[in-house]
């Protein structure tokens, strides 16, 4: 049985769009070996807070959204994760240079690895959970982690709108921003009949149970809500009743999803694994099948990864527009 994407798992789990930025792998010229910013960028994050002081050019990119963003921006990492449930032919929206090193996250951060790249800057989503593995690493180089809690999925435009202000190229950070936005803008103005339906993104992990996004807050729900789309309130509690961004729910608990539009993935499994959960085949609105890329896409939303994911969803979009 193939092993759920950690984040999937455990909360839940290309080329530039817009040229190139003035850093990077590939050595974009610059009048310093350390540029300064005019004014540090501090960062908090769930161990405390790091401060930029300095344009970085050597970056490593620990899990996809900072890959993507980085990437989004023309930054090529010296470093980036891997993620091993993707397929044999990789991130499907992403392109990333030869040069750059693979790191696996089989066995954790690799913190050696990492630290052998000589980066100036490390940045992390969610991989980073331990304190002692960020002490290694921001001993040694200024190092960025995820949110506070662990289950929580930080905006791609907030990580966005970070990179400019790290890069020192805010106006380039706010055209990503606008140039994806503007995407899924038009998507809502062509299915005006999404408006006010709900929502649920989930997955069912076979063998395990269901695992559903349950804050409005949430990175991975900003996207529904920009379509006009509203999270299905039944969940909506059960987050807020947990105190969690994500819930997780009994095989017995498919009434939750009961939206006018489920985004799910079968993680582990096939379509016959549905038979595990009693009345799936019976829900009244449209359920959207996706695979896992498309998944993560929504789940572990980016710049890269919204277009793509918007375009594999967009049909199961119209159907419920139209319902």
């Amino acid at each position: 049985m193939r092993r759920p994407h950690r984040l999937l798992l455990a909360v839940l789990g290309t080329a530039s769009l817009l040229g190139t930025a003035a850093c990077g792998a590939s050595g974009q010229a610059a009048d310093d070996d350390a540029r300064k910013l005019a004014t540090p960028v501090t960062v908090d994050h769930r161990f405390g807070t790091t401060t930029i002081e300095t344009v970085p050019e050597r970056i490593v990119t620990i899990d996809l959204q900072w890959t993507d963003v980085m990437l989004s921006m023309g930054v090529e990492p010296v470093g980036y994760s891997v993620d091993t449930f993707m397929p044999e032919t990789r991130v499907p929206w992403q392109r990333l240079p030869s040069g750059a090193t693979a790191l696996s996250l089989t066995d954790g951060v690799p913190v050696e690895q990492i630290l052998a790249l000589d980066p100036d800057l490390v940045v992390v989503s969610f991989s980073l959970t331990d304190q002692e593995t960020y002490d290694l690493l921001s001993a040694r180089v200024p190092t960025i982690a995820g949110p506070p809690a662990a289950e929580e999925v930080t905006p791609w435009q907030e990580l966005v709108r970070t990179a400019g202000k790290i890069l020192d190229e805010t106006d380039q950070a706010e055209q990503v921003v606008s140039s994806v936005e503007e995407k899924v803008t038009a998507t809502a103005a062509e299915l005006p009949g999404l408006k006010d339906k709900t929502f649920v993104l989930a997955q069912y992990v076979v063998g395990d149970g269901i695992t559903a996004v349950a804050d409005d807050a949430d990175g991975s729900s900003i996207f529904f809500q920009q379509l006009g789309m509203t999270m299905l309130p039944a969940i909506r509690a059960e987050g807020e009743k947990a105190g969690k961004a994500r819930v997780q729910l009994s095989t017995e608990r498919v009434d939750l999803l009961r939206s006018d539009l489920l985004a799910f993935l079968i993680n582990g499994g096939d379509e016959s694994d549905l038979a595990d959960l009693p009345g799936f085949g019976k829900l009244p609105g449209t359920v959207a099948l996706l695979d896992y890329p498309t998944i993560v896409g929504l789940n572990t939303p980016s710049p890269l990864s919204l277009p793509y994911s918007l375009t594999q969803l967009r049909p199961y979009l119209d159907t419920a527009a139209a319902a």
